[in-house]
């Protein structure tokens, strides 16, 4: 079954025109990794807060793709547009 994921972002105030570069650059490449089936980005401009929202296989399949962002500074580029670490969750569908 797979898993959702959320990212929330604390963008640093001003530098959101500046991240869309960098997220259509590397979007494309998250997309690609093994395990991810779909990436939204959602942005509340009132708060400066990024949401992704991502869909993968597994709760592994996720963390396996933050390890290589982290190895490859992907994730430190990203942070530099941040005010902060991102919040992650993982949420699983509930039959009800």
């Amino acid at each position: 079954m797979s898993v959702r994921v959320t990212l929330n972002c604390q963008v640093k105030p001003e530098q959101f025109p500046a991240l869309l570069p960098f997220l259509q650059e590397n979007l494309p490449n998250v997309r690609g990794f093994k395990g991810n089936m779909r990436v939204s980005v959602l942005f509340d401009e009132a708060n400066n807060e990024m949401l992704l929202d991502e869909q993968w296989l597994t709760t592994q399949s996720h963390q396996a793709y933050l390890r290589f962002i982290s190895d490859n500074g992907v994730l430190a580029a990203l942070s530099a547009f941040l005010s902060a670490p991102p919040v992650i969750k993982y949420f699983h569908k509930v039959e009800v």
